[in-house]
């Protein structure tokens, strides 16, 4: 009964589901906040470069792992693909590390929603407001997939369509038909812009970019609940790369156009300061007075959107884990619905204990979310070898290039590409703490690097797995959560 309900279950995610979940998991608050510190470290000319080089990688992983879901759409995607095409020890590390990435996710985006809420309500105890933003997300989650669906569709929605009125404003703004006086490209010549700081500072920016666009690859979580993965999968990455190109590029370029990077609200542009927000500013520039309380209510719905994503993605991951044996076998259990219940309890639990954390323990819920600070790197490194393994396997099984659904963009560039643009960022995260020699902050910010290496050998030396050879990779197309 439970599979056939799965079954169902599989056919809840249309084309429109993905291509805006994958959407709007990269437009939240990495564009609507952070983007001001990217420009103002360096510059227009270095903002808009590192954000056209994160696209074009994270185009290619997209379209990496367009290949593999259409081949082999599961709900545990890369760690699935990772443990068929590489090494079981690398597919255990890859799940547990994105587990845990979106499990203390979780916990941030909850405690972002009670920073968010108490722009408008100050003297209510946040904790309040981020457990009802808990249950409400969990109850989300607990109907159906299709309740999961629809709501991130909503909310991916109304991001959208605040990014497309805030480039119109932009626009209007910038050649004087709005706001007191035209700016024009002023800005991008002004003091030492376009480029401030050289190769370190951009590479700096780098980092800010990848965390802008981490979320793009819920898209490879969602293709095992697709109700057609070879048709909505390759649809979804043709339109999400075009809007993520548009959106980022030209809503950057907007800003950098009407504020110049050596303003100090840029300087302060934080995940918790709505009030500074570069689209605020730009809305205030245009004359629109109620810019900061339109904005806050949009980055909640960021972070509602956010928080929605990573149960969604945290469980299905955790699902997948136990199906492959990689953790205990009651989270496989699905419920009437074909919602992995177990999995979404414990996630839940987790994600409730790391905001517990914050609240009674500042130091551990620091260290929680500095150890999850580059798994998403992690993950996108594991889609580029393994998308590498898989192809190399399918040729050498004496495959043809014709029997694929759906066909990566310029391989092997893309996976190459992304694997090298990934270590780059990963081991540029904080050259500045390298050196000073500063061996705490160097702790914190690389953390994510060990914890996934124990991980890894943890279970290669436990279970003696090795590098799958080529000839023996498993392209068999059954299914993993049948």
């Amino acid at each position: 009964m439970a599979e056939e309900q799965q079954h169902e279950v599989k056919r809840s995610l249309q084309t429109r589901h993905l291509s805006m979940i994958a959407l709007g998991g990269s437009i939240g608050t990495g564009l609507f906040v952070a983007s001001g510190s990217a420009i103002s470290t360096a510059g227009p000319g270095g903002a808009l470069l590192a954000y056209v080089g994160i696209g074009i990688m994270v185009y290619f992983l997209m379209t990496s792992l367009g290949e593999m879901a259409t081949y082999l759409p599961v709900s545990g995607s890369f760690s699935t693909y990772s443990t068929r095409f590489v090494d079981p020890a690398l597919g255990f590390a890859m799940g547990w590390n994105y587990w845990f990435n979106w499990a203390i996710t979780l916990a941030v985006d909850i405690s972002t929603a009670a920073i968010v809420m108490q722009f408008w309500l100050p003297h209510i105890p946040g904790w309040i407001f981020s457990l009802i933003a808990l249950v409400l997300i969990f109850t989300i989650n607990a109907l159906s997939v299709r309740s999961f669906g629809e709501t991130e569709y909503w909310l991916s929605l109304i991001k959208v369509i605040t990014v497309l009125i805030f480039i119109a404003v932009g626009v209007l703004t910038i050649f004087g038909i709005m706001g007191s006086s035209a700016t024009d490209l002023s800005n991008f010549t002004y003091k030492k812009a376009p480029f401030v700081g050289g190769i370190p500072t951009i590479l700096s920016v780098f980092v800010v970019a990848g965390f802008s666009f981490q979320g793009t690859e819920l898209i490879g979580i969602t293709a095992g609940e697709s109700a057609t993965p070879e048709k909505s999968i390759p649809a979804a990455i043709k339109q999400v790369f075009w809007r993520i190109l548009l959106f980022y590029i030209l809503a950057i370029f907007i800003i950098a156009a009407i504020i110049p990077y050596t303003s100090k609200d840029l300087l302060g542009s934080s995940a918790t300061d709505i009030a500074i927000s570069p689209f605020t500013l730009v809305f205030k520039k245009a004359g629109l007075a109620a810019a900061a309380s339109v904005m806050n209510a949009v980055i909640l719905t960021s972070v509602l959107s956010a928080a929605n994503s990573g149960m969604y993605a945290s469980t299905r991951m955790l699902y997948s884990l136990s199906k492959q044996g990689y953790a205990p076998k009651t989270f496989g259990r699905v419920n009437g619905r074909g919602i992995p219940i177990m999995a979404l309890l414990g996630t839940t639990v987790i994600g409730l204990l790391t905001f517990l954390s914050s609240m009674f323990g500042d130091r551990i819920y620091i260290f929680l979310v500095s150890a999850s600070g580059l798994t998403g790197f992690i993950a996108w490194l594991g889609i580029a070898i393994s998308h590498l393994r898989f192809r190399q396997a399918f040729v050498k099984q004496g495959h043809e290039l014709s029997e694929l659904r759906y066909h990566a963009k310029l391989f092997p560039f893309g996976p190459l590409f992304a694997f090298f643009l990934c270590v780059i960022v990963i081991v540029g995260q904080d050259l500045h703490s390298f050196a000073t020699l500063d061996w705490q902050a160097i702790g914190v910010t690389y953390m994510s690097i060990p914890l996934f290496i124990v991980l890894f050998f943890y279970y290669k030396i436990r279970y003696h797995t090795k590098l799958i050879p080529l000839d023996e990779v498993d392209l068999t197309k059954h299914h993993f959560d049948d």
